[in-house]
């Protein structure tokens, strides 16, 4: 059986909820442990509300600054892409994962200022290698920026990988100099087969 919700009007602001002066509904326990305890809501009334007005009016403002700094941090950052150096082993595994907060991180060093609650990964990151990873300001302002993990160091793989290439053509000369040896060990049997029809 589902609880009755109630009704609230909230004295202050709260994310994901409603604006000061907002008359919300919400689970009675969210109400009873949490919002009535703070003094974060109480009972609605004609009177309370009117004297909340201003306050929500100034809310309001600050909310559409919010957002208006918000929409301009988005248009800067399309087609980001943030460079990460990290300590790995010589796999390229990384000894500990590229976190939410290692990427924030990253973008406030770079000038954009973002939360590490905005970072949105699909995946833990924990090779070096080329990512994207979503950044969501609000429900509808969201984009993607790019991600490179480097090593501290040289890897050995990476050097192995440059210098193939230049190992192949020695490969390919391999069995040219088997030849010889091939040809003495036939004339050995040659000789072989010749001894044992005498």
């Amino acid at each position: 059986m589902a609880l009755r919700k109630v009704e609230l009007l909230l004295n202050r602001t709260i994310e994901n909820l409603g604006l000061v002066g907002d008359v919300v509904k919400v689970k009675p326990g969210f109400a009873r442990n949490y919002l009535l305890p703070h003094g974060f809501a109480e009972a609605p009334t004609a009177e309370k509300i009117e004297a909340l007005k201003d306050a929500r009016a100034a809310a309001q403002a600050e909310l559409a600054m919010v957002r208006a700094a918000r929409e301009a941090l988005m248009a800067r950052m399309e087609g980001v892409a943030i460079k990460l150096i990290r300590s790995v082993n010589d796999q390229g595994v990384l000894y500990g994962a590229v976190t939410q907060r290692d990427i924030a991180d990253q973008l406030v060093a770079d000038g954009f200022g973002v939360d590490f609650r905005a970072v949105r990964l699909q995946q833990t990151i924990r090779r070096i290698g080329h990512y994207s990873c979503t950044i969501q300001l609000d429900r509808d302002l969201r984009t993607d920026i790019a991600i490179d993990v480097l090593p501290d160091r040289t890897l050995e793989i990476l050097t192995a990988a440059a210098d193939a290439p230049a190992e192949e053509p020695a490969a390919e000369e391999a069995p040219a100099t088997d030849a010889p040896a091939a040809e003495g060990e036939a004339k050995a049997e040659g000789k072989k087969g010749k001894k044992a029809k005498a």
